[in-house]
C-alpha cells in the first residue's frame, strides 16, 4: 500500500468511497457527495491524501477547518473514508496516522472528528494504536430519521496535545 497526497485527478475514486459512506447511514449527516470544486474549498490544501492498494485508490483523508475564526486556526475536522469491502485491515489507521503526521507539520494542534455511536467500537483498539490522546464527547449534533421519528447522534472523538510551553 502507498500513502500520497489527493490529487484533483482521485475526485471520481474518492467521491465514489464517499457516496458509500453515505449509503451506511454511519458516516456522516451529508445525504450526497459535493461537486469537487466544493469539496476542494471546503477542505485545507495541505493535509489530504489516499491510499492505493496495487494502482487501486481504496481509502482517503483529509482536513476541513473547524472555524473561519483565527483563534481555531490548529484546529480541524479529521474525514477518513475506505473501501468497505477493505475494512477492517488497518486502512483507516494508516491514514490517520499519517494525517496526524501532516497536520502536526502544517501546525494543527487538535484534530476532531464526528462518528455515529455505532460505529465508536473501532476506536477501543484505535486508542491503543494512536500515540496522542482521544478524547469522547457526546451528543454533539443529530439528525432527525424519516418523519423525525427516529435519532441519531454524531458523537466527538478529539485528539489532544499537549504542545503548549508555559
Amino acid at each position: 500500500m502507498e500513502i500520497r497526497n489527493l490529487l484533483p485527478s482521485d475526485w471520481a475514486a474518492v467521491k465514489s468511497i464517499y457516496e458509500k459512506g453515505i449509503t451506511t447511514g454511519n458516516a456522516t449527516f451529508h445525504t450526497s457527495a459535493p461537486s469537487w470544486k466544493d469539496w476542494d474549498t471546503s477542505h485545507l490544501q495541505s493535509c489530504r491524501i489516499v491510499v492505493e492498494d496495487n494502482g487501486i485508490l481504496v481509502g482517503w483523508a483529509a482536513l476541513t477547518p473547524v472555524s473561519s475564526r483565527c483563534v481555531y486556526a490548529g484546529v480541524a475536522e479529521v474525514s477518513v473514508y475506505v473501501e468497505p469491502e477493505r475494512s477492517g485491515k488497518g486502512i483507516g489507521l494508516a491514514l490517520l496516522n499519517e494525517l496526524i503526521t501532516l497536520s502536526e507539520a502544517d501546525g494543527i494542534w487538535t484534530l476532531q472528528a464526528g462518528y455515529f455511536l455505532k460505529i465508536l467500537v473501532a476506536f477501543a483498539s484505535m486508542k491503543r494504536q494512536v500515540s496522542e490522546p482521544l478524547v469522547l464527547g457526546k451528543r454533539l449534533a443529530n439528525r432527525m430519521g424519516s418523519g423525525g421519528i427516529q435519532c441519531y447522534w454524531k458523537e466527538e472523538v478529539t485528539r489532544l496535545f499537549n504542545q503548549i510551553n508555559l
